[in-house]
């Protein structure tokens, strides 16, 4: 369902290390619209509840991905919809509720175990391994509501907001979005809502931030300043001929 990663392993066997590299488009990241970056820099991760390596970056390596981070780059998650189907969606629709809790950590946890088992994050639990026995605890919205509850969230405000215009909305989007940045695999980074990277590539957590902190921050801004200076060129070029004509 999750499909495929390989930073998980990648990471695991590598140091957090210096690197020296020129981020290449169609090789380190890909452009996946036309439209003007957000307005404000930001890094979205598509994930799932259900994926094993989303579990593991969740755990393992998010918090050293977030504190790399420039200062004024938010971080985002959005649910994908590889499942289509019922139970699919009410777990979308938790991930909504979380994003409105104060307490986002430790339920977003609490439904990665849930599903996958408590060990599921620490890279020795694979819930799509052969012969794995784990029963997943969520098949059901009661049994969301039943985690919400341990958190302080009865199941009358769990309710009202999942079954909120807010949550329709955000579903929506990120339904759209998944199709419209062709996530495929997760969990997948999506920068600026315009720029999806390449993880495949990625070789140590010091190159996923900096490869970040480029497209937030730098990418558009190196091209919208390389536009204006050659405009500036062409101007000045033309300034020189209409000069040298007068003088002839």
């Amino acid at each position: 369902m999750h499909k495929r990663l390989t930073l998980a392993a990648t990471l695991a066997a590598l140091p957090f290390c210096g690197f020296a590299a020129d981020f290449v488009e169609g090789k380190h990241y890909v452009q996946v619209s036309d439209q003007a970056p957000s307005k404000s820099p930001k890094v979205t991760e598509f994930f799932s509840f259900y994926c094993h390596n989303c579990f593991n970056m969740e755990v393992m390596y998010l918090p050293a991905i977030k504190q790399g981070l420039k200062d004024g780059i938010s971080f985002d998650t959005k649910h994908v919809d590889f499942m289509n189907s019922d139970i699919g969606t009410e777990v979308m629709r938790a991930l909504a509720v979380i994003h409105g809790s104060d307490k986002q950590g430790e339920l977003t946890h609490a439904m990665f175990a849930a599903i996958q088992g408590a060990e599921g994050g620490q890279g020795h639990h694979d819930h799509s391994a052969p012969g794995h026995s784990h029963e997943p605890e969520i098949n059901s919205r009661d049994d969301i509501k039943a985690v919400f509850a341990k958190f302080g969230i009865d199941g009358a405000a769990y309710d009202k907001l999942a079954d909120s215009k807010e949550t329709d909305a955000k579903l929506a989007l990120w339904r759209e979005q998944q199709q419209a940045f062709e996530v495929q695999s997760v969990p997948s980074f999506v920068v600026n809502d315009k720029y999806r990277v390449n993880l495949q590539e990625i070789r140590t957590l010091e190159e996923l931030s900096a490869l970040i902190n480029y497209l937030a921050t730098e990418k558009d801004a190196a091209e919208d300043k390389g536009g204006s200076l050659g405009w500036a060129v062409l101007a000045m070029l033309a300034l020189a001929a209409i000069g040298r004509r007068r003088l002839v």
